[in-house]
């Protein structure tokens, strides 16, 4: 047994129960494997006991959101392609044509439990822009309320490559952060997190309990292991830290286990759970913390970097660099240090010209320099998340 394994496996369990037992809000992730079995067509086994399932959490007072993967396999099935296209424009019209039965089989599915359901199609931009992302936050929230159970996917039909979340666990994880979860749930065709690739190493330790951003993890992570869909255990990894930074503790679990959301619900402990040791933080810099997408980097130099993150201050001007990209004022930006690691991101008072202009230089000289004067701080504190 590797250190690592070790170190993982010794970890305490510091819960009996599920991780679910107590959540109210819950994100519940579907994998491409499990929705289109396998690759072969929708699952409507599947589905209908999913939304069987979510029927019985609803009446237990839960609130649910389902992230499901499956519209391109589903499109593929129905254009009878039998290898996934790489070509973009390929990928857009299998999304658009899957996407139909999707939608359909999961309607149907939830009518049989007088259940509505709500689609619900993003895009990197939709949370990248603040607007867009209070939009979507408000909506997601009022359906939740009327107990419709929105059905979201990544709007693969007009997103490039440039653009893209790259797997619906990333997409879960910032659902997640969006509408403050208590839980994701992701939903696998595998039984949770082991030490090593169980397929291929019989010796492999399944991992119980762990917390979400354990660095160990990620060195224990493969890569993607399913010809259908595009995550592997190491994206559902990144998904719990990454959802970890809202409070949301994260369960990776088979989804062909049987009764398995109801059994989670009622306390029973299946797969793995990834606790959570972040409080939850205000809705401003969870979208500040969740920008795919970065207009520019700002490089700090060593007080700087002890001011922001010993001294919870704000970025002033004189502890820049140096001034990466092109940005305006208000948009998100990356606060590395001299090695390059990123530290922080925050929204910028400035434009990359003016934060040009204004790096290493004391605040009381940005009028002179500039002409004007927005604000004495480049980052104020209010508008910076550490990471």
């Amino acid at each position: 047994m590797t250190a690592v394994e070790s170190q993982l496996l010794a970890s305490p369990s510091s819960n009996s129960s599920s991780l679910l037992l107590e959540a109210k809000v819950i994100v519940v992730k579907v994998g491409s494997s499990l929705v289109t079995n396998n690759g072969n067509g929708l699952d409507q086994a599947a589905i209908a006991a999913w939304a069987a399932q979510i029927a019985a959490l609803v009446q237990q007072g839960k609130q649910i959101v389902l992230v499901s993967s499956g519209a391109v396999a589903e499109g593929m099935q129905r254009l009878g392609w039998k290898k996934r296209p790489t070509a973009v424009n390929e990928l857009q019209a299998a999304a658009a044509v899957g996407q139909m039965g999707l939608v359909q089989m999961y309607e149907s599915c939830f009518t049989e439990h007088q259940l509505h359901t709500a689609q619900v199609l993003l895009t990197h931009d939709d949370l990248a822009d603040r607007k867009r992302y209070l939009n979507a936050r408000s909506t997601l929230r009022t359906l939740l309320d009327l107990k419709v159970i929105p059905i979201i996917n990544e709007n693969d039909t007009v997103v490039t490559d440039e653009i893209r979340f790259g797997d619906n666990d990333t997409l879960g994880s910032l659902v997640a952060n969006l509408i403050e979860a208590d839980t994701l749930v992701i939903l696998t065709d595998q039984q949770g997190l082991y030490s090593a690739d169980p397929r291929k190493d019989k010796d492999a330790k399944f991992i119980q309990h762990a917390t979400a951003g354990d660095v160990t993890l990620e060195q224990m992570a493969g890569g993607a292991g399913s010809s259908v869909g595009t995550g592997g255990m190491l994206t559902k990894i990144l998904a719990a830290k990454r959802a970890s930074r809202s409070g949301a503790n994260t369960i990776i679990a088979s989804g062909r286990e049987r009764n398995v959301l109801v059994r989670l619900a009622a306390g029973e402990v299946i797969g793995t759970h990834l606790q959570t040791t972040e409080m939850k933080t205000t809705a401003r810099k969870q979208w500040l913390a969740d920008h795919l997408q970065l207009r520019g980097k700002l490089t700090l130099d060593a007080g700087a970097v002890k001011v922001i993150k010993q001294d919870g201050k704000s970025l002033l001007p004189i502890g820049v660099t140096a001034v990466e990209g092109s940005f305006e004022r208000g948009e998100v930006v990356a606060c590395c240090d001299e090695n390059g690691v990123e530290l922080a991101r925050g929204l910028v008072n400035y434009s990359a010209m003016e934060a040009t202009r204004i790096m290493r230089k004391s605040s009381k000289d940005i009028e002179k320099i500039l002409g004007y004067v927005e604000e004495a701080e480049l980052i104020h504190r209010d508008n910076l998340v550490l990471l």
